[in-house]
């Protein structure tokens, strides 16, 4: 089939973003057909998107590629929280080996001329020796040894080689900020739908946040106008944890680091909230990233600042009513409950 326009195929469809994502690439000028991938349909309507119902762990990617004439591969189904994936073990399998035999198909296929990979900022992690913004050649100064933020950083190395391996490919790597806005179901937003919002005592981190408008606009970019690199990309600005949870007029209850913790574990088995590693550490020294080569090299300015990006979520929350002297409530006593076994509590995290 003779096709004018690029053939773009979107992994991740089955995700919200990434239907999302897929629909609006279709009405792209420049783009004649787009193909979203993905193990299970959307629920929502791909309008003129062609679904094929494929693992990208399975070689037989490869033959999607190569039947559909594939030149342009958008990657989207790296997955941050194991409870959508069916657990850890799933996540990392997704992430990881999906990637792996993705990027296999790719430099198999000579018709694949540009790959766009949606990273995240999380693979610079978050500590108290951070600099104050990131930029695309740091490394992050504590090396990821577990979850979603250790498997960013698998991916972006077999990116990497895939690149060397492949130097005809034009390769877009987009570090996005946490995602945010109305629609987005993610352990951040998860985090502050929360009635009452823990916070670790003596921390106030810095935030930066990306619309999911703007998500799925930079994509676009990236697709079409086939700009090779490495790109932070993040609302303009940034808010302090402070700021953000008045804005939101949601309570607080400062707690030790350890508490919190076991606080997300207690909110995660309820599946309230996911509280990983590396969302702890975000949530106690948080992270800034330099945005200027998305503005100078890529040419991408987003339409939402932090604060707006972080306003328009907020306003889609509902008020939380009598729930905040409930979940209070069950905190004091899970503070309590703390305070008489000090000793056991310091043996669970030696």
């Amino acid at each position: 089939m003779v096709t004018s326009g690029r053939v773009v195929l979107v992994t991740g469809v089955s995700r919200d973003l990434g239907r999302r994502f897929a629909r609006s690439l279709a009405a792209e000028p420049s783009v004649g057909r787009v193909i979203g991938v993905d193990v299970v349909p959307p629920r929502g309507d791909l309008g003129d998107v062609s679904f094929v119902r494929a693992d990208i762990r399975n070689p037989v990617i490869a033959k999607v590629i190569a039947k559909e004439d594939v030149d342009t591969v958008v990657h989207m189904s790296v997955i941050a929280t194991p409870a959508s994936a069916g657990g850890r073990g799933t996540m990392k399998e997704l992430n990881v080996i999906g990637t792996m035999q993705l990027l296999a198909a790719c430099q198999k296929a000579t018709s694949v001329q540009h790959l766009v990979v949606k990273s995240t900022t999380t693979v610079y992690g978050a500590s108290n020796r951070d600099p104050a913004m990131f930029t695309e050649d740091m490394e992050p100064r504590r090396a990821p040894r577990s979850g979603y933020a250790k498997d960013v950083a698998e991916v972006e190395g077999y990116v990497r080689g895939f690149a060397r391996r492949r130097s005809d490919v034009r390769v877009s790597l987009l570090r996005c900020a946490n995602v945010i806005g109305p629609h987005v179901t993610s352990p951040i937003t998860s985090y502050f739908r929360l009635p009452v919002i823990p916070t670790v005592v003596g921390h106030d981190p810095r935030l930066q946040f990306l619309h999911e408008d703007d998500l799925l606009a930079v994509l676009r970019h990236a697709t079409v106008e086939d700009v090779p690199g490495t790109f932070n990309v993040a609302g303009d600005g940034v808010l302090m944890l402070s700021q953000a949870v008045r804005r939101l007029r949601r309570p607080t209850v400062a707690l030790p680091a350890p508490a919190v913790g076991s606080l997300g574990s207690v909110l995660r088995r309820a599946r309230l909230a996911d509280f990983s590693p590396e969302q702890l550490a975000f949530l106690t020294y948080g992270r800034g990233v330099d945005t200027q080569r998305m503005r100078a090299v890529l040419g991408f300015e987003p339409a939402y600042t932090t604060a707006e990006a972080f306003a328009d979520f907020g306003r889609s929350l509902p008020p939380t009513g009598g729930r905040t002297d409930r979940v209070l409530a069950a905190v004091e006593e899970q503070l309590e409950r703390g305070a008489a076994r000090p000793l056991t509590r310091g043996a669970d995290h030696g």
